[in-house]
């Protein structure tokens, strides 16, 4: 099993910390395996370049592969329309994290509670601090950090990692996703 450190020095996560995602295809089988995945997208995803694209370009393309709901976070619902994609909703992170959390959340179409909560382009620190109330307060729930520094606070999470072994992970994710 390979070792991570955070990203952001002087954060010490505590004994449990998130598995490394070695291999992109465990992150597509994670989310087929799934009943209810819900995926969190933070305002980096319509600044952060992966190639010649955005980041929202790659989760567009993650979206229509699986069976993911997705959540605008901040102004990048924005984004989303003006690519012709409609998210779930649009709804403040603290707000998304709390609803994670809490047992009688019956999710936003009312079927019941997400088993696999995947975050991507939120800021560093404020994913930090929303995986480790999950981490604590929501033991039900695994979660999965898609960026490209390593959150110790989620179940499991990409090490520290080039942008150009990023797109790589990313591709092999939604191709594996494509195959069903």
């Amino acid at each position: 099993m390979n070792r991570a450190e955070p990203w952001q020095t002087a954060e010490i996560p505590g004994p449990k910390k998130a598995l490394v995602i070695s291999k992109p295809e465990i992150v597509a089988g994670m989310v087929k395996r799934a009943k209810r995945p819900i995926l969190i997208v933070g305002h980096k995803a319509s600044e952060t370049e992966i190639g010649e694209e955005k980041m929202i370009d790659y989760l567009i393309r993650f979206a229509e592969v699986s069976n993911v709901t997705v959540v605008a976070t901040a102004h990048v619902v924005k984004e989303f329309v003006n690519r012709g994609f409609q998210p779930a909703t649009w709804m403040p992170i603290v707000d998304i994290a709390n609803r994670l959390k809490d047992a009688e959340w019956k999710g936003l179409d009312g079927k019941g509670r997400y088993d696999l909560a995947l975050f991507v382009g939120i800021p560093y620190y404020m994913e930090w601090l929303i995986l480790s109330g999950l981490k604590h307060f929501s033991s039900e729930l695994k979660t999965v950090s898609l960026d490209k520094h390593y959150q110790p606070h989620a179940s499991w999470s990409f090490p520290n990692i080039t942008v150009e072994k990023w797109k790589e992970n990313l591709d092999v994710i939604v191709d594996k996703l494509k195959q069903g």
